[in-house]
Parts: structure tokens; sequence; C-alpha cells
């Protein structure tokens, strides 16, 4: 057995000193010069989505006082603990429903994920938003906003929004302000605040990957993953009486 043993130990060490090689830096200037040239393609290459992003965004990120008036505030899911908003998706809605009581906005739009019968993300975003003073008659839920793209896809194509408020966390407020933009809707954006904590965190560092992605469906502009009849939610709630 010590001959076959020593021989894969000598063909991992010879495996080694390949990798080992290949990762060292080219001895001449010129292979240098190229080697640090193509370190900064890929970094470029990588950053493109997320500066494509913020861009895009410009000036259109606000708080809830300076937020301009839209017709609807859109408030992307941000999950749940058990069966109840999370504390990101509560600050989104509370933001939303001081949109609506200012007067800033005459409708929400709840987007989020029911993918399963035991998770339901717009009816807990409806129950938490009456719970807050808004009217039944005021909010409309969209069932199918798997993800960011999709909500904004279906804010258009689906209900008929052409202009409204977004409402996320600081961090994913651009990407959101972006995808809508390419989806048809003129937007604005209020940023929540956030504590910085793990989930912040996370989030920021999901950004940076979520970017990319996102760049794809603005230029490919995919059909949402559920696309179905058009909707008259936010028309009826619209038309509806204010208060």
């Amino acid at each position: 057995m010590q001959g076959p043993v020593a021989g894969l130990a000598g063909r991992i060490r010879s495996g080694v000193r390949r990798v080992g090689l290949a990762l060292r830096l080219p001895r001449t200037r010129r292979g240098r010069r190229r080697a640090f040239q193509a370190v900064v393609a890929v970094t470029v290459l990588a950053l493109a989505p997320a500066t494509w992003m913020n861009a895009t965004a410009g000036p259109r990120v606000h708080g809830v006082a300076d937020a301009p008036a839209a017709p609807v505030a859109i408030v992307f899911g941000a999950g749940l603990w058990n069966g109840a908003p999370s504390p990101y998706l509560a600050h989104r809605l509370d933001a939303a429903a001081a949109l609506y009581e200012r007067g800033t906005v005459r409708a929400v739009l709840v987007t989020g994920d029911n993918s399963r019968h035991d998770y339901d993300e717009p009816d807990a975003m409806r129950s938490y938003l009456l719970r807050h003073g808004v009217p039944g008659h005021k909010i409309v839920s969209d069932y199918a906003g798997f993800d960011t793209w999709d909500s904004c896809s279906r804010a258009h194509r689906i209900f008929g929004v052409n202009r409204a408020v977004l409402v996320s966390q600081g961090f994913h407020i651009r990407r959101a302000l972006a995808l809508c933009s390419a989806a048809g809707v003129d937007s604005d954006g209020v940023a929540v605040a956030a504590k910085h904590d793990v989930t912040w965190a996370y989030g920021g560092v999901r950004e940076i990957f979520a970017a990319g992605k996102a760049a794809a469906d603005a230029l490919l502009r995919p059909d949402p993953q559920f696309l179905g009849p058009h909707e008259k939610g936010v028309t009826e709630a619209l038309a509806a009486d204010s208060r």
C-alpha cells in the first residue's frame, strides 16, 4: 500500500507546486502591467452594476417628510416573523402609513411573497397597515412580488401603476428605483432608517451581488414569474373617497 499512497502524495505535491507557479506574479514588467490591468478590468466590471444603480437613483431618495407626492406607495416585502411583519418590514409599513396620513400618497400597494399557503407577506402587511390607520379600501395586495423586478414589473403591467413612491431600507431603495424605472414606473424612493445590525450588514453585502441580476433584468426585461390578468385594485383605490 505504500507505493500507491506515496504516488498519490507525489501527485498532490506536484499539483500544489503548479498552482503556486500559476499564482506567482509575472517576472517581467510587461507581465506585471498586464496582470494589474486585468485585475482593474475585473474590478470595474464587478462594480459597474452597483455604479449604474446609484447613478440611476440619483437625487430621488428622500425621507418621509420631503417625499414628493404620488398616487401610490409601493411597499416591498421583507420577511415575516411568526406570521407578522419582521422589524425591517414593519419600519417600511410605518413609513407607508405616514405617507398616507400626510396625504403624500392616496393608496398603498403591498407586494410580497405568497408562494406557499403558510407564508403570506401581503396579507400580513395589509393587516399591519389596517392597525395603523390606513383604510382597507386604500390597500392593494400583490401576492406574486417574488423579487424586486417582479414587484416593479407587475406594478406597471398588472396594476397599471405609472407613478409611485417606493418604500424600503436605504441598502435596497436604489435597486428598487432602478428596476421600477426600467419597468416603466416613474418613482421616487423613501429610504427607511434601519439599525446597523447583522441584518443590515447582510442586506448591504447582498445588494452588491444583487446588482448584477438587477442590471440583467433592466436590460432584458423578462416577464415576472407570474404575470396573470390586469387587476383594477389600484384604479379602484384611487377612485374611492380619500377617507
